[in-house]
């Protein structure tokens, strides 16, 4: 299977004083949604924290889900993406995800990691029903040492655009590659219009 790594280091600063991951979706944070619904799709899953979020780690108790403090994490989602790929085991490919996207349902990661493992050397990049690229992506074997090579704040980007001719997008169901909430008044109107 295919390792599934989701991104749950940044310092949600937008958010402050509240922490969005631990935003409650269906009842339950986000980031604890987010992991449980990657168990169902890999047995495989990768979570990257911080080391000032204990309530993070906590949302997690009771997930077979590896945790993995970026010590640097402040450094930006690269030093996310390092850590995170320093402890995944050996695979054909990577799925990386953001924690703080509501949208995600098992029924995506599962069919992007089937449509990958039928040609593992492309990079699937999810996106919006309208095509506008998003999350997840799932990186070919070959292109972590590039991804774990890479600083700053801009996540894979950089790959993706290196690697554009191995792209092939993945159309997911309305704006859940898309949907991300990242301030308080995100999150209000996003609850408003879902009852989420």
């Amino acid at each position: 299977m295919i390792p599934i790594l989701i991104l749950a280091a940044g310092a949600s600063s937008r958010m402050a004083p509240r922490d969005k991951l631990l935003e409650p979706v269906a009842g339950e944070p986000i980031l604890r949604r987010t992991a449980r619904i990657a168990l169902a799709a890999s047995p495989t899953v990768i979570v990257v924290l911080p080391p000032d979020r204990p309530a993070r780690s906590a949302a997690l108790q009771g997930l077979a889900v590896r945790q993995v403090i970026a010590a640097d994490a402040a450094q930006g989602m690269t030093a996310s993406l390092r850590a995170g790929i320093n402890a995944a085991p050996t695979a054909p490919g990577l799925m990386v995800l953001p924690a703080d996207m509501p949208g995600f349902e098992t029924a995506d990661f599962a069919a992007m990691i089937a449509v990958f493992l039928q040609d593992p050397s492309r990079l699937i990049r999810a996106t919006s029903d309208t095509g506008q690229p998003g999350h997840p992506a799932i990186f070919p074997a070959d292109l972590w040492p590039a991804l774990a090579a890479l600083s700053g704040d801009e996540g894979g980007r950089a790959v993706i655009t290196a690697n554009r001719h191995r792209v092939m997008l993945f159309p997911l169901a309305g704006d859940r590659a898309i949907l991300d909430l990242d301030t308080p008044d995100d999150w209000d109107r996003w609850r408003k219009a879902t009852g989420g």
